[in-house]
C-alpha cells in the first residue's frame, strides 16, 4: 500500500487522556468524520490481546470513514489486525526487515529526527516521516524540540511525505508555516479536547494554511 501528501494533513495520533474504552471509542469515531485524514493507534501499556482487540475496532472504524489506519511499533500486530500500516522509530525493527517481513503490503512510516535519518528512511523505502517533536510534549519525556530550521532542512532533503509531530496544538501551528511539511500530527490535542469534532475542524484549517505557506 501507499500513502499520499494529503493523507498527512491531519494525522491523528490516538490518546486515552484518561477516558474508558468505550468513550476512547466514541471519541475515535469522531475525529475520523470530523476530518482527520490519517489515524495512529498508539498504546504503549496495553497486554497484545487487549490492543489486538482495540486495533480490530479501530481498523473498523477507520474503513468505515475511509481513512488510513497505521501501528505505532508493533509490526507483527498490524499484520495480524490487517492495518493499513505501521510507524516505528529509529530503535525499532528497520524498514527493510518490515518490508521482508509484510512485503509490500504495509505503509511503513519512520519517525526521523535529522536530515541523515531522513534520508537513511528514504533510501530504504518507506513511504512517510514522521518528524519532531517540533515542541515539548508530555507524551514523550527527555526530548529536545527539532527546531524549525532541521524541519525544512528535512522537508527539502526528501521526496516522501514529512508530517511534523510533537506536542502540536492550535496555538502553535502557525510556527511550522512554510517549513515544507506536508501535514501535522496531533494527540492530545484531539482527543484530550472537550469538543472533539470542533478541535478537528480547527486543526485541519491550520493545517491546511501552514501547508500552503499562509499566515
Amino acid at each position: 500500500m501507499k500513502i499520499n501528501k494529503k493523507d498527512m494533513l491531519l494525522y491523528a495520533v490516538t490518546d486515552r487522556c484518561g477516558y474508558g474504552y468505550e468513550e476512547f471509542l466514541s471519541r475515535v469515531e469522531t475525529a475520523l468524520k470530523s476530518g482527520v485524514t490519517c489515524l495512529q493507534l498508539r498504546e504503549k501499556e496495553l497486554e497484545y490481546g487487549e490492543f489486538l482487540f482495540e486495533a480490530k475496532a479501530v481498523k473498523a472504524l477507520c474503513e468505515k470513514y475511509g481513512v488510513s489506519f497505521i501501528i505505532n511499533d508493533n509490526v507483527a500486530l498490524a499484520i495480524e489486525c490487517g492495518a493499513h500500516g505501521v510507524h516505528v522509530g529509529q530503535d525499532d525493527m528497520s524498514p527493510g526487515k518490515i518490508k521482508k517481513e509484510a512485503g509490500n503490503r504495509l505503509i511503513v512510516g519512520v519517525s526521523a529526527h535529522n536530515v541523515k535519518e531522513a534520508l537513511a528512511a528514504q533510501a530504504a523505502g518507506v513511504d512517510y516521516l514522521g518528524c519532531g517533536s517540533v515542541f515539548t510534549t508530555s507524551t514523550k519525556q527527555n526530548v529536545t524540540a527539532l527546531g524549525y530550521e532541521t524541519l525544512r532542512e528535512i522537508c527539502c532533503a526528501v521526496d516522501i511525505p514529512v508530517v511534523a509531530i510533537g506536542g502540536i496544538n492550535a496555538g502553535n501551528i502557525a510556527n511550522l508555516t512554510g517549513s515544507g511539511i506536508d501535514g501535522v500530527a496531533a494527540a492530545s490535542a484531539i482527543f484530550g479536547a472537550d469538543d472533539v469534532s470542533l478541535a478537528c475542524e480547527e486543526l485541519k484549517k491550520l493545517s491546511e494554511k501552514a501547508v500552503k505557506g499562509i499566515e
